[in-house]
């Protein structure tokens, strides 16, 4: 089986600030949005280069609390340490704030930022390990 493209969806309280944040952050760009949709709205950040794009969205007719859980992540792997290096700048620079990972392996190559709505991002240098 094989699929062209990853979105992950999540609720958010604060459309706007959640999309200013991962775009300075993580060097997104908005790809999409739409307006009061069967009771939604929603905003598309990816870039042209990516397989995979985000989407933050809010519900206008029911409060949708954001209900992750601390192990709950978004992990983005850099080969370059120069470039792992820059990304855990631009997510400080964004506001997101670095916190340290529920499960220790995240904390031994990389680095964990929760935004806002408590969502967690790794920053993780070089690839996964099997151990």
């Amino acid at each position: 089986m094989s699929f062209g493209h990853l979105r992950i969806a999540r609720p958010v309280t604060d459309l706007d600030r959640s999309s200013e944040m991962y775009c300075y952050g993580l060097g997104l760009k908005i790809i999409g949005h739409f307006i009061n949709h069967s009771g939604f709205s929603g905003i598309m950040l990816g870039r042209s280069d990516l397989t995979w794009h985000i989407e933050f969205t809010q519900c206008h007719t029911h409060a949708v609390k954001p209900t992750q859980t601390i192990d709950d992540l978004l992990v983005l792997y850099f080969s370059e340490k120069s470039e792992w290096n820059h990304a855990c700048q631009q997510m400080n620079d964004a506001g997101l704030s670095t916190v340290k990972s529920f499960n220790p392996y995240w904390d031994v190559s990389g680095r964990t930022f929760a935004d806002m709505d408590g969502y967690r991002t790794v920053i993780q240098y070089q690839l996964w390990q099997n151990t």
